[in-house]
């Protein structure tokens, strides 16, 4: 038997309708901010995500799953969703829409990296974009929305650390610090972080090898190394935050995994595990990194995959519909009865069952006893006749009449 591919998993219909709960709550609160939804190819020229994830990030470096097409055009199946969804923008001529253009997606992404809980090779990811903005007040409602999903999926303990990674004028001056510091003892780093020396040493800060955190303890941190645009951005950020009740923590080791951020970072952590569940901040410089005018933008990402374990904790009672009504009937013309009511009845928006197996009449009532069904309607010869029937509630047992082609539930 063939089976999955290692990384993947097959989400069951008992998983899918957590997912749809999640995915109908999230679009629920986009909609009310109007986010408008966006979906971009599966695969892309590798171009695309050397150039705007960064060649020096794990990413890139370690985990893209990247091909050659028949034409020998190099190709990789999207990583994370920003830089598809900034070179669509650029693409299809939306920076003439009014600012900020505000996106939101929901899509499948593809990493080879070590299979762990809540993590997979692919995995799925709710993110937004809001592009256009270099206000800091784009920063905040970001941020606002992002805690406003763990507050709509009943998700409690999340706590909300920020911090800010300067912007190029201030990082050059930052940079030379810390390889300083770094330097003292590079031969003792792993080879990624060596390569990571020159080109972008702040990625090394995000190493998650032991010995190269050991190492990293007592570094020095951009955000003591702000210009003042910088600082008072930032200011800002924290200043709404705490006027609109929203917690944090500053955490200055926070730099996250791709190269196209600037000043501000977050990160929501699980407070029981402490795992990142959704992260992001604002990259100023993507846009004109792929051929824009200087475009700033903000934005997020959040696995769905360790969020639905988080959802699946916190809401236990979320179930499959069961239906309003199964009807059982057993010959020939009831059965085409059954079909015209069931299909009359769904017009109306009831959730209705009928046989398909061509089941007898006590396997058709244990059958509708398995799935739950709320109410019984049986279409015999009595009812045929009369044009008469029963409705039964399979919980009370309680019946009420009505007329076989008036069904009133």
């Amino acid at each position: 038997m063939i089976q999955k591919v290692k990384g993947t998993k097959d989400l069951l219909p008992e998983d899918t309708i957590k997912w749809q709960f999640v995915e109908e709550k999230v679009k629920a609160i986009f909609d009310k901010r109007g986010v408008k939804e966006i979906r971009v190819p599966v695969f892309e020229y590798t171009e695309l995500f050397q150039r705007g994830v960064g060649e020096t990030t794990d990413v890139v470096q370690k985990e893209m799953y990247t091909f050659e097409d028949k034409s020998g055009r190099s190709i990789t199946l999207r990583p994370e969703g920003t830089a598809g969804v900034i070179r669509a923008y650029l693409e299809n001529g939306m920076a003439s829409k009014p600012s900020p253009v505000k996106l939101w997606y929901n899509m499948a992404m593809y990493r080879y990296e070590n299979v762990q809980k809540g993590r997979q090779r692919e995995f799925h990811q709710i993110g937004t974009e809001f592009i256009g903005s270099e206000s800091y007040l784009a920063d905040v409602e970001v941020i606002m929305l992002a805690s406003k999903i763990f507050n709509e999926l009943n998700i409690p303990n999340i706590k909300l650390n920020i911090n800010s990674i300067g912007c190029p004028k201030c990082r050059g001056k930052y940079q030379e610090i810390l390889r300083d510091f770094i330097g003292k003892n590079l031969d003792n780093y792993c080879d990624t972080c060596k390569t990571r020396f020159v080109k972008n040493p702040m990625r090394i800060l995000d190493c998650k090898e032991k010995k190269c955190k050991e190492y990293n303890i007592g570094a020095p941190m951009m955000i003591n190394y702000l210009c003042d645009e910088c600082k008072d951005h930032f200011e800002n950020v924290k200043n709404s935050l705490k006027e609109n009740g929203i917690e944090f923590e500053i955490d200055s080791s926070i730099v996250r995994g791709l190269d196209y951020y600037t000043k501000t970072v977050f990160e929501f952590i699980d407070g029981d595990t402490g795992l990142t569940v959704l992260g992001g901040g604002r990259y100023d410089g993507l846009v004109e990194e792929f051929g824009g005018v200087h475009t700033p933008a903000v934005g997020f990402g959040t696995g769905i995959e360790r969020l639905m374990e988080l959802v699946s904790k916190y809401n236990p009672n979320i179930e499959e519909k069961t239906p309003d009504l199964y009807i059982l009937a057993v010959t020939n013309d009831e059965n085409k009865k059954a079909i015209q009511i069931a299909e009359k009845l769904r017009d109306k928006g009831y959730f209705v069952e009928r046989d398909l197996l061509g089941r007898s009449f006590k396997s058709q009532m244990k059958y509708a006893d398995k799935i739950g069904a709320k109410n019984l309607l049986v279409i015999g010869e009595e009812e045929m006749r009369t044009g008469e029937c029963k409705i039964k509630n399979m919980k009370s047992g309680e019946e009420k009449a009505s007329k076989l082609d008036d069904i009133q539930l």
